[in-house]
């Protein structure tokens, strides 16, 4: 059922990402959602207006998948943070051995 949620919300957040960029900005922005490329189907208000009613449901659905998913995960005993783990547990490191000084070396004749 997590998984299912996952993918839609991804699904959901990729279209609100996409839509967002579409509208046009006040400074111009990418402004692809101009009524140039619709042809005839809509005017640039309209476009505008379907826009916006996108955005808003998109958001909607989003939070919504967004708070579904934490009281999904809310009692499940997993881990909730990385922080709330104990650091693993590592080998003690040995001591190293006392190294020797090398025995200086005498020229023979």
């Amino acid at each position: 059922m997590t998984t299912v949620l996952l993918v839609l919300h991804f699904f959901v957040a990729a279209a609100l990402i996409g839509v967002v960029l579409l509208q046009r900005s006040e400074g111009g922005g990418l402004g692809i959602g101009s009524s140039q490329g619709m042809g005839n189907f809509m005017s640039g208000r309209g476009t505008a207006n379907l826009l916006t009613r996108a955005t808003a449901v998109l958001a909607t659905i989003f939070m919504a998948l967004a708070l579904a998913l934490g009281l999904l995960n809310q009692g499940t005993g997993r881990q909730r943070s990385l922080f709330d783990s104990p650091p693993a547990a590592t080998a003690p490191a040995l001591p190293a051995a006392p190294v020797a000084p090398a025995a200086p070396s005498v020229p023979t004749n």
